[in-house]
């Protein structure tokens, strides 16, 4: 009897237990119910949360038309490169959406020779691309300003006849800064004094026009 009573006791202590060992471990169906409805409040906040703070992307239209009133189309790019002496000054010219460049500036005509007698005489020019116009490696400095289409005939044009207006070049008077210079001051920039570095030049035109990346030119 005593060996029944005490296996008995162990049995109902054992279940005892059992039991508190399983409400702590294993949650019950309420708790599950709780935690589930908390999470997903906590959700619906942060979403909420989300929706309230996070920028709204602009439609795609929108985004361009603002992208298209910040530059335009065309552009002209005052450039500077280094040389055999004090550098050399000259502009990129066309449009945005093409690789394709032109290329204006004033040089002279020939070999060093001409180089040499244009700082004592006026020597025939070359007003194309020259040597190393096209190398990224040489620049020094370059300054982009952006243009609308009507704008930009205009101003290609106007290139187009200061390099057919400009047969002879001169290290002191009729030179490379004056011939990018007659092209900003063209497009209604404020221009430098143009008998310094090209480099410095290109950096100072830059500088006194506020680094503005668009130009619209004046009625005419």
């Amino acid at each position: 009897m005593t060996n029944k009573a005490g296996r008995s006791g162990s049995c109902i202590l054992a279940g005892f237990a059992l039991a508190a060992m399983l409400s702590c471990t294993t949650p019950s169906a309420s708790a599950h119910e709780t935690d589930k409805q908390t999470d997903r409040r906590i959700a619906d906040a942060n979403a909420l949360a989300t929706t309230d703070t996070a920028p709204r992307p602009q439609p795609q239209s929108t985004r361009r038309s603002v992208a298209r009133a910040e530059k335009g189309p065309y552009y002209v790019d005052f450039r500077a490169r280094t040389a055999a002496s004090w550098g050399h000054a000259f502009v990129w010219y066309g449009k945005t959406s093409e690789k394709a460049v032109e290329v204006a500036g004033l040089t002279p005509a020939g070999d060093t020779l001409a180089y040499v007698l244009g700082h004592i005489t006026f020597v025939p020019s070359e007003t194309g691309a020259s040597y190393g116009d096209l190398d990224p490696e040489y620049l020094t400095a370059s300054y982009r300003v952006h243009l609308n289409e009507a704008d930009a005939k205009r101003v290609f044009a106007y290139i187009k006849e200061l390099q057919a207006s400009s047969p002879v070049w001169n290290a002191e008077t009729i030179n490379c800064t004056g011939f990018i210079g007659d092209i900003a001051e063209f497009m209604g920039l404020k221009v430098p004094h143009r008998w310094q570095r090209p480099e410095n030049f290109v950096n100072s035109l830059k500088e006194m026009n506020g680094g503005r990346q668009m130009v619209r030119l004046s009625a005419k």
